[in-house]
């Protein structure tokens, strides 16, 4: 893995700017560390104790990128790409029979939707209700940001034992 393959944010650049640059940084980087790999490996779990996959990361950064930008701030009506499970909880990390193509191709989606959502919003300031609370711009970006570094953290993990590649 290289570095050249993300963008590196500007050091220089307004706040907006510097969210936006960050949280595609941690976009590109969740890419990286799934990048050359098979479909078995991205569905393999470093510990079998727990849910975790490259592809159920990249799942889950779907539905959030979903949830976060077109539910909560555009609201969007548009359903869950894996909808949960008849207990309750989440699908997006049930991999075994999972596609991983369906799921980049569902996450650049995604990502490419928010991209467009956040330029169509003048200042961060712009706040928006969901679920009784309010939100704004500022805080959803930098909610984001926050999502991937952690995950993005768990997938260094989960990269170095599949096949041994380290790096940031």
């Amino acid at each position: 893995m290289r570095d050249h393959e993300r963008a590196t944010p500007s050091r220089t650049a307004d706040e907006r700017v510097s969210l936006t640059g960050f949280l595609q940084y941690q976009r590109e980087t969740l890419a990286m560390k799934c990048a050359g790999l098979t479909p078995d490996q991205l569905r393999r779990r470093a510990v079998h104790s727990s849910g975790l996959s490259l592809l159920g990361l990249v799942r889950h950064a779907a539905e959030v990128e979903r949830s976060w930008f077109q539910v909560a701030w555009n609201t969007e009506d548009v359903p869950a790409y894996w909808p949960r499970k008849p207990d309750g909880t989440f699908a997006d990390f049930d991999v075994d029979a999972a596609d991983p193509d369906e799921a980049f191709t569902l996450w650049r989606t995604a990502c490419a939707r928010s991209r467009a959502i956040v330029e169509s919003v003048n200042s961060l300031d712009t706040s928006v209700r969901w679920r009784d609370e309010v939100f704004s711009l500022r805080y959803v970006l930098t909610h984001m940001i926050e999502e991937y570094a952690r995950h993005n953290g768990h997938a260094d993990l989960l990269r170095e034992a599949i096949d041994g590649v380290t790096g940031e």
